[in-house]
């Protein structure tokens, strides 16, 4: 059976709403289809079946999902299920029908291999369900005019292709950790498709091997220069950091930065290194404090935490001036090295991406196409450009591990989650209706992934970290949120979210960057990075946001409680007009779901979180009419963060904290000395704006 068999003629519809956002303009208008397909009836969709097209016969036929059953005739209801009644003892057969093929009662005839055609070298034995749409349905249409879409009729390219690959054996997942049916209510501009470069195996393979050069040449130069490692996750923090002011083209590597200085990577190694090369009179200030810190150590055996903290702090400001003196200039030449050495490799990256894409006859001069000014549900992120031939990516499973390999590079992905990027790219990928390039697209995707949180142990799952499945949960039941603004598809609770990395995440229902990110309305959920000056950006772009709209928008943001000395995200966010409430969930109290979870083995899916978490509501005035934090609703989002029974890791990966003024963020983290549950602040704010 040719892979293009899979394909449903349904695509996504672009859902319009009224300015104001009233019903007034009636219900969301629905593009028409070139060939309409009759909709089953729930039970049938809810068994695994899908009504999908045959090029070759051109006519419908019925595929069940879980158990790879081809029918020509509807599949009737009560027949029964090969995997639990492979004898069908259990169904009862129409009278006077007869039974053709061994399982398949009722008429229907099962279709045979000489009906089919072979399948693409890359394409992937997968059926794309024809669900229903609903008016909350947030899609966008396939369009003949779409860019990079392939047309229904046979090619050269088809008929010649290889020998197909054995399909993978039906998999049901025994625990999923997302909800991929709550439909969106963000509403947002329609916008543009983006001029991002479409992914392609060996421009990501080349990406990775320069990424991983430039993390060489940093440890290097620390130990050069300073005689230091580089401190743990500072290489992480670094690309999130200058990604927040980055105007270069590539997504990953920056190349277009003001300040070319990290203050992030220039912090960070400036907490590490030792004091040397100085004058005699800083060495003297540097060696008295020291020693007189040693003495009051060895003397005071009765000292509180507090008191070492303040003792810590003193010693910090009085040689910390004399420290910076001398190793400024170093470490500024470490980040300003390392920065150009960044621009050079984007520069080479992109004339290799455009070098491939004019070998396949796709230019970077394409006419945008006109937009409306309109209000829409919020769909995945378009490329404008279309998508080049991909090549070959060799699948194969391991038990529970799903292993994709391309010209020796393998990444794996746990089968649940390979399952996951299946739905999601079969609800949001418009321009791949036969899953030629779904396996080239899932290799690109984890291996940026891969790729951006490194190579050491547990290193960058921090980054990535998710809450957990029942806090989701109450935060779409009890406040309406149906969207993320920082997740990844590896990750993501919702079908709709932001992530970082548009070219290869759109395809997998990513919006974009959160930051060109401009919703109008909507209920929101956000966990960033713990990176200072993301989380800091982050509250500016809320605050716009909810300053210009007067339709309901709601933002609740999840953010580590640092009081020592606090994060300007967290001060501005406390003093803002916009906050509604803020609570406040114990350390080690609560947990979060690891950033490695599409790897992990399931008892490390969970981690205790060595510090409280602020839980701030962000909400325009219509945004608090409609989803207001009440006493009852706060309680129901504690309830729901109470761990269980389960035993979880302690502490977390390291990769949470970053280093700041203050030091090592370690050292900041403030661990609630109280037992028991999650401790709320003093009662419910409800700020005017």
């Amino acid at each position: 059976m040719t892979s293009e068999n899979h394909g449903t003629l349904k695509g996504d519809a672009a859902l319009v709403m009224s300015p104001s956002g009233s019903s007034s303009q009636g219900q969301p208008h629905l593009p028409s289809t070139s060939k309409p397909i009759q909709e089953l009836p729930d039970e049938l969709i809810q068994a695994g079946w899908s009504k999908c097209w045959s090029k070759r016969e051109n006519r419908p036929y019925y595929f069940n999902r879980f158990t790879n059953q081809s029918l020509w005739e509807m599949p009737v209801l009560g027949q029964h299920d090969v995997i639990s009644d492979p004898l069908g003892l259990n169904a009862a057969p129409a009278s006077g029908d007869v039974v053709s093929d061994t399982g398949l009662g009722n008429g229907q005839r099962k279709r045979r291999l000489s009906e089919e055609t072979p399948q693409g070298p890359n394409s992937f034995k997968r059926p794309k369900v024809d669900t229903p749409v609903t008016p909350t349905t947030p899609t966008i249409p396939i369009s003949p005019s779409t860019p990079g879409t392939k047309p229904w009729s046979s090619s050269t390219e088809d008929k010649h292709a290889p020998p197909p690959l054995p399909a993978p054996a039906p998999y049901r997942p025994t625990v999923v950790y997302w909800d991929l049916d709550v439909q969106t209510n963000a509403v947002i501009r329609e916008r543009a498709p983006a001029d991002y470069l479409p992914p392609h195996p060996e421009i990501e393979l080349q990406r990775a091997q320069l990424t991983t050069k430039l993390r060489q040449h940093y440890h290097e130069l620390c130990n050069q220069r300073e005689g230091i490692e580089p401190p743990r996750e500072s290489f992480n923090r670094w690309l999130l950091e200058r990604k927040v002011v980055d105007k270069g083209c590539d997504p990953l590597l920056p190349s277009d930065c003001d300040p070319v200085i990290s203050p992030s990577m220039f912090r960070e190694v400036m907490n590490d290194i030792p004091i040397r090369n100085a004058t005699p009179e800083s060495r003297k200030v540097v060696k008295w404090n020291v020693e007189d810190t040693m003495n009051w150590l060895r003397k005071d055996h009765s000292a509180s935490k507090e008191d070492y903290m303040d003792r810590l702090e003193h010693l910090r400001k009085q040689c910390g001036p004399h420290v910076a003196a001398v190793a400024k200039d170093s470490i500024e030449g470490i980040c300003t090295k390392i920065y150009h050495i960044s621009a050079e490799y984007v520069r080479r990256i992109r004339q290799a991406h455009l070098n491939l894409l004019k070998d396949c006859n796709i230019t970077d001069g394409a006419e945008a196409p006109e937009v409306q000014d309109r209000l829409v549900y919020c769909y995945p992120i378009r490329l404008a450009l279309p998508s080049p031939p991909q090549p070959r990516v060799e699948l194969h499973f391991e038990n529970e591990i799903a292993c994709l390999r391309y010209k020796g590079e393998m990444v794996k992905v746990n089968r649940n989650y390979f399952s996951k990027l299946e739905l999601l790219y079969r609800y949001s990928c418009i321009d791949d209706p036969r899953f030629e390039k779904f396996l080239s697209r899932v290799w690109c995707l984890i291996k940026r992934y891969q790729v951006m949180f490194g190579s050491g142990v547990n290193e960058g799952t921090g980054l990535q970290g998710a809450l957990p499945v029942p806090v989701f949960e109450a935060l779409h039941k009890q406040f309406g949120v149906s969207f993320e603004c920082f997740a990844s598809p590896l990750n993501c609770y919702f079908k709709q979210f932001c992530s970082a990395f548009p070219d290869t995440d759109g395809f997998f229902g990513s919006r974009g960057p959160f930051l060109s990110f401009s919703p109008v309305s909507g209920s929101f959920e956000a966990n960033p990075p713990f990176c200072e000056e993301l989380m800091d950006a982050m509250v500016t772009h809320f605050e716009e946001l909810l300053e210009r709209s007067s339709e309901p928008l709601s933002f609740i943001i999840f953010v580590p409680e640092w009081r020592d000395p606090p994060t300007p995200a967290l001060i501005r966010m406390e003093s803002s007009p916009f906050r509604r409430h803020q609570l406040t969930v114990s350390a080690f109290e609560h947990e979060y779901r690891s950033g490695s979870q599409h790897i992990c083995k399931r008892e490390d899916m969970y981690y205790k979180a060595v510090h409280s978490t602020a839980v701030i509501f962000l909400q325009n005035a219509a945004g608090f009419a409609k989803w207001e934090p009440t006493p009852e609703r706060v309680q129901e989002l504690l309830g729901a963060y109470r761990i269980s029974g389960r035993s979880l890791a302690s502490p977390g990966p390291s990769s949470t904290g970053t280093g700041g003024a203050g030091g090592d963020r370690d050292s900041r983290m403030r661990q609630d000395q109280g037992g028991g549950s999650p401790m709320e602040k003093s009662g419910l704010d409800t700020l005017s704006v």
